[in-house]
C-alpha cells in the first residue's frame, strides 16, 4: 500500500512539473495580440521578442528587460541593437550563446551537470569491471540525481521543454532508487508468516 502511494505521489509530481513547464515556455503574459515569438539573446533582456503588428500595419518588436517594462523597437532599431550586442561579443560567448557573465554561470552550471551526468557511467563501468559483472553502485544513482538536477535548472534557464521533460522524467527513477537503497522496506507480516510457515515445514 505505502509502495502504491508513493508511485501515485511521484507521477503527480512529475504531472506538475510537466504542468509548470508548459506554462513557462507559452507564458502569455505581456505578450500583445497576434505576436509571434522570436529566440534571440539580448544583454540585459530575457531572450524572448515579440514580432507584431500595430493598428497602423507598421512591424514593431518587443523585448522584456530583466527589469522595467517592456520595451517596443522598431525593425531598424531592433536590427541595429542586435547587430551591436553580436558585434560586441567575445568568441566564447558566441560560441556558448550568451550574452552575459550570468550566462556564462548557467552554460557551466549546464557543463558540470553533463561531466556528472556522464561521468557516472564511466563509475558503472569500473564498479562492473572490478567485480566482473555488472554492478551500479549507489554513487551512480547520486550522480545521476545531482547531474539531472543542475541540467534540469539549466534546461528551465534555456527554456527547452525537451531538455526539461527528459531531466525531470529521470529525476524521480533516481530518487526512488537512493530510497530502494537507504530505506528498504521492511517484510510484510504476511510475508514474515509465510517464510515462517515454510521453514516449519522442512
Amino acid at each position: 500500500m505505502r509502495r502504491r502511494w508513493l508511485v501515485i505521489l511521484e507521477v503527480l509530481l512529475l504531472v506538475g512539473i510537466v504542468a509548470w513547464v508548459a506554462w513557462v515556455m507559452i507564458d502569455p503574459r505581456g505578450r500583445p495580440a497576434g505576436a509571434i515569438d522570436i529566440k534571440v539573446a539580448l544583454p540585459g533582456a530575457h531572450d524572448r521578442a515579440y514580432l507584431y503588428q500595430d493598428q497602423g500595419g507598421n512591424y514593431l518588436y518587443q523585448i522584456h528587460p530583466h527589469s522595467g517594462p517592456p520595451v517596443v523597437l522598431s525593425p531598424q532599431a531592433f536590427a541595429q541593437r542586435v547587430y551591436q550586442d553580436q558585434q560586441s561579443r567575445g568568441l566564447l560567448e558566441v560560441l556558448l550563446n550568451v550574452s552575459s557573465p550570468i550566462g556564462m554561470l548557467w552554460v557551466g552550471v549546464g557543463l558540470l551537470g553533463q561531466v556528472l551526468f556522464t561521468g557516472r557511467m564511466v563509475i558503472q563501468w569500473l564498479a562492473s569491471e572490478r567485480h566482473r559483472r555488472s554492478v551500479v553502485p549507489p554513487v551512480f544513482w547520486w550522480m545521476s540525481l545531482v547531474g539531472a538536477s543542475m541540467l534540469l535548472v539549466y534546461f528551465l534557464w534555456r527554456k527547452d521543454p525537451v531538455g526539461v521533460l527528459g531531466q525531470a522524467t529521470g529525476w524521480f527513477i533516481y530518487i526512488r532508487n537512493l530510497m530502494l537503497i537507504y530505506l528498504p522496506e521492511k517484510p510484510s507480516l504476511a510475508a514474515l508468516r509465510s517464510g515462517g510457515g515454510a521453514g516449519d515445514s522442512q
